[in-house]
């Protein structure tokens, strides 16, 4: 499973993740994670009776099959107009070691309970 994922990263103003998602998962993402944050930028800072408050953030985090990884990153670039300054930014990572991904691909599916019966301890049949 060596380098089959990418994580996508995505950050841009707070509200507006929700739309990307629904654009990333119209290019194939089955999901993602949405965490708040703040900018630490000085020049979006706001000085409000002496105290500099930060913008908001959110962060959209995808951890997608490396084939549709270009498909969700332009997906999210569009609905975000990510192309025009200020708009947020959106990045890959190679994702080199995972647990927990519950879909298996068809192929796998056969080989699988096999592999889980050997580990999961049997209860008797009442018959």
């Amino acid at each position: 499973m060596s380098n089959e994922f990418e994580l996508v990263m995505t950050i841009v103003d707070r509200g507006v993740a929700d739309d990307l998602m629904a654009a990333a998962k119209a290019a194939g993402a089955t999901g993602g994670t949405i965490l708040h944050g703040r900018g630490t930028g000085g020049k979006d800072a706001v000085h409000f009776y002496g105290i500099t408050v930060k913008e908001e953030k959110e962060l959209l985090l995808i951890v997608c099959k490396k084939e549709i990884k270009n498909d969700i990153m332009k997906a999210v670039t569009v609905a975000g107009k990510l192309h025009e300054r200020g708009a947020g930014i959106t990045f890959s990572l190679p994702v080199t070691q995972i647990v927990g991904i519950n879909k298996r691909n068809p192929d796998e599916e056969e080989a699988a309970p096999a592999a889980v019966a050997e580990e999961t301890p049997q209860e008797e049949s009442k018959e």
